[in-house]
């Protein structure tokens, strides 16, 4: 939960192209992206803070589920669990207590953020476009990035830009904050079974 310009001509053109490009850019990377209801994998981040040399780092575990949210597990190098719902962030440390970090309804600006969220890790381009221009690549093996900037000002003063990458599943995301701190995530080991949360899972949410 932590933190181009070229020419005038250039930028014309983008403006002129955006509209249809945006479209088909978008049809590609849904076309390319599983639509499931329950995912799962690994997960390694590396956070680069500006000043330092030597980078942050944690991996864990993860479950997207798509009518329900996502649980990121940190297991290295402290244990540690978010939970992230449409309505709120909840936080579980290793002794087992919790936090409700933010609530829509105290903050209700908090729904854009998780909405954010959700799309950067299922890949959805349609969602990422509200919120940011999108440039889209296709690579092969089905394989595409996603270049995403943010449309309003509110938005700029969090991130400058960010990258998504992958195939089937969203495999890597590099966020680049206002700051110049640059966050990267690598996913791996995904899997689309079992097919519903079990019970424990189903839990963490309640």
């Amino acid at each position: 939960m932590n933190r181009l310009l070229r020419t005038l001509g250039v930028l014309i053109l983008l403006c002129l192209l955006a509209p249809a490009a945006l479209a088909a850019d978008v049809e590609l990377v849904k076309q390319r992206v599983a639509k499931v209801g329950v995912l799962r994998g690994d997960f390694t981040q590396e956070k680069q803070v500006t000043g330092f040399k030597n980078p942050l780092r944690s991996q864990g575990r993860f479950v997207l589920a798509q009518d329900h949210g996502v649980i990121w597990t940190t297991l290295k190098p402290f244990p540690s669990e978010v939970v992230v719902t449409r309505d709120r962030i909840l936080s579980r440390q290793s002794d087992g207590s919790t936090r409700v970090e933010l609530d829509a309804k105290q903050q209700p600006a908090m729904r854009s953020v998780n909405a954010i969220m959700f799309a950067l890790m299922s890949g959805d381009a349609q969602a990422l476009s509200a919120q940011f221009t999108v440039k889209v690549e296709a690579q092969p093996n089905n394989g595409w990035t996603m270049q995403l900037s943010p449309r309003s000002a509110m938005l700029g003063k969090v991130f400058t830009g960010l990258k998504l990458s992958g195939d089937r599943y969203v495999r890597e995301v590099e966020i680049t904050e206002a700051n110049k701190d640059v966050t990267r995530i690598h996913f791996a080991g995904m899997s689309e079974t079992p097919a519903a949360l079990n019970a424990e899972e189903g839990g963490k949410f309640e």
